[in-house]
């Protein structure tokens, strides 16, 4: 679809996967159920429950709440047209399900990021909404990572080395 934008017809998409219309419309009924379930596959790919799973096999929780970070912002700015579409078509990307997961996992990691004292603690889920909702997705990779550089001391109680 980032293709064409959000305009484009099933039938169109139905050519470009390969697949019969009957067979796509049978998956999703309506171009907007389809956004969804493809923006909330990305959503997937960044959720914070597999970074859950590496803290508790030992993982340091601040390596895993950066990578998520760098994920989501990395994400957002390859799915910007998806996700365009997705509000164009008033899809709701990620279901109610999705979010409550994401953001019970997300938690967990401040809390044991907190709790190793890597993470200040006044840090929130808040706060974390805060940077993934006015990430730089337009901008340059450099940017974006530049800007994770100057955030994580703000998150974070390691210093900013000379280096960063």
């Amino acid at each position: 679809m980032s293709l064409h934008g959000p305009e484009v017809g099933m039938d169109e998409i139905a050519a470009a996967a390969a697949v019969a219309v009957g067979t796509l419309y049978r998956h999703f009924p309506d171009k907007a159920d389809l956004v969804a379930a493809v923006v909330a596959e990305h959503l997937e790919g960044v959720a914070a429950e597999a970074a859950v799973a590496r803290v508790a096999s030992g993982a340091r929780a601040t390596d895993e709440i950066t990578g998520f970070l760098e994920r989501v912002v990395e994400a957002s700015a390859a799915d910007h047209a998806v996700k365009a579409a997705a509000l164009a078509l008033g899809a709701d990307p990620a279901g109610e399900a999705t979010v409550e997961r994401a953001a019970g996992a997300l938690a967990t990691l401040i809390r044991a990021g907190q709790a190793d004292g890597d993470i200040h603690p006044d840090v929130t889920i808040d706060d974390m909404y805060l940077l993934i909702s006015t990430a730089p997705a337009e901008q340059a990779p450099a940017a974006r990572a530049r800007r994770l550089t100057l955030l994580l001391p703000g998150l974070t109680t390691r210093a900013r080395s000379v280096d960063d």
